[in-house]
């Protein structure tokens, strides 16, 4: 079978390998579409050398129909339409115990720390396999991951109807929080410094801020009568949104940070301290987020269509990354089967 794999040294290859059959209790599927994310992105770059094996075969957000199942398999039959939820915990350590699985201090992320779904045959563990609705779009169920991330942001900072919400960063997982955040009665605006992204935030129907303008935190209160934003969203990785992001909190706001930070950040502790902030970390998702999540993508309420701005065959997947990095593309998903192209 076809595969992509990151070899190293900021190389991904095409290369060929023979598929896994399934045993009892997994899954075998036929993979459809694999969508490159942030992640993908830092292990071509190297900076997850240290953790992930080389050659890798990555790739985490995915659809695809199931080929075999192993003994004992119930859940889903051999046709089905599906995704995965690509968390292996332990279930033994200390956050395993106290319920909070999805952050396993012993994780296993699949298509980062074991193989992933940039391949024609992929088979996993029945328990991460998610079914969604037949004659669902193969590429929008592609996006269920990201859209997942996105509920267990929201859902984690309470945001709700009547809220002011401020999206840091309009990437493709800044827009599906500030998406999903208006979905659940939020009142919504995202700041990005980018003018292309800038645009295509409004294009979905979001009032921006830029944030290097002067008068940014003034045009936060001026939205809220003088109060700051209820909640805001750190999303953009920047040490600057980071330093900035609780000035534009009400008291007793909160600031949830989602990007993934490589090394410390300064924060204005003083502001955290004078208005009684809260500041929440957010990471991946639990089962109810990813269910959600099939819902909202096959319910409509996700535009798919917009965010997917690209669709590349397995064998230019490397390729694929110099897109992402220019920051030409919202969402860039891998035909991994070869039957839309």
């Amino acid at each position: 079978m076809r595969t992509a794999q990151y070899i190293g040294d900021h190389s991904v290859v095409a290369a060929t390998a023979e598929p896994v059959p399934p045993r009892a209790g997994e899954v075998q599927i036929r993979v459809a579409y694999t969508g490159l994310c942030g992640t993908d992105l830092h292990i071509v770059h190297g900076n997850m050398d240290a953790r992930v094996q080389q050659p890798l075969v990555f790739g985490h957000e995915m659809s695809g129909v199931v080929a075999a199942v192993g003994d004992d398999v119930t859940s889903v039959t051999p046709g089905d339409v599906v995704t995965v939820m690509p968390l292996e915990w332990d279930g033994t350590c200390p956050a395993c115990r106290a319920g909070h699985q999805h952050v396993c201090q012993n994780l296993d992320f699949v298509g980062i720390d074991s193989p992933g779904s940039l391949q024609e045959l992929w088979t996993v563990p029945e328990r991460i396999v998610i079914p969604a609705p037949s004659g669902t779009d193969l590429k929008h169920l592609a996006l269920v991951e990201p859209v997942a991330v996105a509920v267990h942001d929201v859902r984690r900072s309470g945001a709700g109807a009547g809220d002011r919400v401020l999206v840091i960063g309009s990437g493709p997982i800044g827009l599906l929080i500030a998406t999903v955040a208006r979905h659940r009665g939020a009142e919504v605006r995202v700041s990005e410094i980018d003018p292309t992204r800038r645009q295509q935030a409004t294009d979905l129907g979001f009032d921006t801020i830029d944030p290097s303008a002067s008068d940014a935190v003034q045009v936060v209160e001026a939205w809220t009568g003088g109060a700051g934003a209820d909640i805001v969203f750190e999303v953009s990785g920047a040490a600057a949104a980071v330093l900035s992001a609780t000035s534009f909190l009400k008291v007793r706001g909160t600031l949830v940070v989602v990007a993934i930070h490589p090394t410390p950040r300064p924060i204005d502790l003083q502001r955290l301290f004078w208005r009684e902030l809260t500041i929440l970390g957010a990471r991946v998702y639990e089962r109810q987020d990813f269910d959600e999540a099939v819902r909202l993508v096959t319910g409509g309420a996700i535009p798919a269509d917009t965010l997917i701005t690209d669709v590349v065959p397995l064998e230019q997947t490397g390729a694929a990354f110099t897109t992402l990095e220019a920051g030409r593309a919202m969402k860039v998903l891998v035909d991994v089967s070869g039957d839309a192209l």
